[in-house]
C-alpha cells in the first residue's frame, strides 16, 4: 500500500471525500461504486468494484471459445484493466492497464474498427492493436469491452469478426444485467 499524506476527516454523515487527484489518477468517476475492505489491523480498503471481475473465469472461458472458434485473438477488459485474453501470450495483457484512448473510446460506447484508420492501442504501454472493439453496458454504463487484436499491422477486421465481437459484448452485458 502507498501513503499518499492526505489526511481526510469523516462528517457527521459518515462521509469522507476522496480528493480530486486520487480521483483522476485512479479513474473513478462520480457515481462509480467501489468494494469496501477492512482488515484486523483496522485499515478500511477502498477498491474499484469490477462487475466483469466478478465472473472472471467465464469471461476467459468466452474469449478461448472466441479464439479456437475462429482463430481471432481476443482480449477482455473492464474500465481498467484486460482481464481475460485467447489467442496471444497472456504475459502480454493479462492484467495490464488499458490505454488511455481504449478507456475514452469505450466511453463514447460506440464500437471501433481499426478500418477507421485510426490505432489504438490496448494497453498502456503500447502492447497489442485492437482490430475491432465492442463496449459492454450493463445497466446504463460502460463496464467494459470485448476486443479482437490485430495478427498484423494495419490488419482490418472483416463482417464475420465484427458481427463476433458484438454478439460477445452484447452477451456479457445481459449475464451482468441485475
Amino acid at each position: 500500500m502507498k501513503a499518499t499524506g492526505i489526511v481526510r476527516r469523516i462528517d457527521d454523515l459518515g462521509r469522507v471525500v476522496i480528493p480530486k487527484e486520487i480521483r483522476r489518477t485512479m479513474r473513478i468517476r462520480e457515481g462509480e461504486p467501489l468494494e469496501i475492505f477492512t482488515d484486523k489491523d483496522g485499515e478500511v480498503i477502498f477498491k474499484k468494484y469490477s462487475p466483469i471481475g466478478e465472473v472472471g473465469a467465464f469471461t476467459g472461458q468466452f474469449a478461448e471459445a472466441i479464439h479456437k472458434t475462429c482463430d481471432i485473438p481476443v482480449a477482455i477488459c473492464d474500465n481498467d484493466t484486460v482481464v481475460a485474453v485467447a489467442g496471444v501470450p497472456k504475459k502480454e495483457l493479462l492484467e495490464k492497464p488499458i490505454s488511455k484512448t481504449l478507456y475514452e473510446t469505450m466511453g463514447k460506447r460506440q464500437s471501433y474498427s481499426a478500418a477507421s484508420g485510426v490505432a489504438l492501442d490496448v494497453t498502456e504501454g503500447g502492447t497489442g492493436k485492437v482490430s475491432f472493439m465492442s463496449p459492454i453496458v450493463a445497466e446504463g454504463n460502460v463496464i467494459g469491452a470485448v476486443i479482437s487484436l490485430q495478427k498484423q499491422s494495419g490488419a482490418v477486421p472483416d463482417e464475420a469478426e465484427k458481427k463476433l465481437i458484438s454478439t460477445g459484448a452484447m452477451f456479457l452485458s445481459s449475464q451482468l444485467e441485475v
